[in-house]
């Protein structure tokens, strides 16, 4: 269970939300909406233990979530607004060094799976700075395919730059991912609808 508990946050002297609230069980899915500046990447960093708020807490298993560090982060995926690449890197070393630093072996030939089913076929070995915005979006999407190991999935904005094709790869992935009993939080400036899927909405 993911839990927020009235989180406050603050930066540079300016309340950015305050009483953000709300549980999240195994199964469902929380979006985050907002108007932009509202502090929907700065609630995802306050789960993912990245960033403290200023006031309230977020549980994890009714722990707090900053005191669990090393333990909370293998049960976590994290994927920003930015894909987070290494532009000197292809999108295989990049996935292979994702999932080695989140402590999950991967095979290249599972890495190379994964890509191809991202729509990256054919350029597993480009580097990334040669591919599109889109293509550098499901470069780092590929990292779901094989993320069931988590329990929590956090993503910001991650249908942005995606095609139609893509889009509805990514839906699916996450709906898989939920009815098997994991947790997707994710923000997202349309509406996201998954059939099939339990979402609980938190409004900043």
């Amino acid at each position: 269970m993911l839990a927020l508990r009235d989180i406050t946050c603050v930066r540079n002297g300016r309340r950015i939300f305050a009483g953000a609230s709300c549980s999240v069980a195994p199964g469902q899915l929380l979006r985050v909406q907002g108007a932009n500046g509202a502090g929907k990447t700065s609630l995802l960093r306050v789960i993912c233990g990245l960033l403290a708020p200023t006031q309230g807490e977020a549980l994890w298993g009714g722990q707090n979530i900053a005191s669990l560090r090393e333990e909370f982060g293998r049960q976590l995926i994290y994927l920003g607004h930015a894909a987070a690449l290494k532009d000197d890197l292809s999108p295989l070393e990049n996935l292979l060094t994702a999932h080695a630093l989140g402590g999950q072996a991967l095979m290249p030939a599972q890495a190379r799976q994964a890509l191809g089913l991202a729509g990256l076929r054919g350029h597993e070995d480009t580097l990334v700075r040669r591919l599109s915005q889109g293509q550098r979006r499901r470069s780092a999407l590929a990292r779901l395919v094989h993320g069931h190991h988590a329990p929590l999935w956090v993503l910001d904005e991650p249908f942005t730059a995606l095609d139609a094709a893509a889009a509805t790869w990514l839906a699916n992935l996450i709906r898989t991912r939920v009815q098997a009993g994991g947790m997707v939080v994710l923000t997202s400036h349309q509406d996201v609808d998954i059939p099939g899927v339990s979402q609980v909405v938190l409004a900043l």
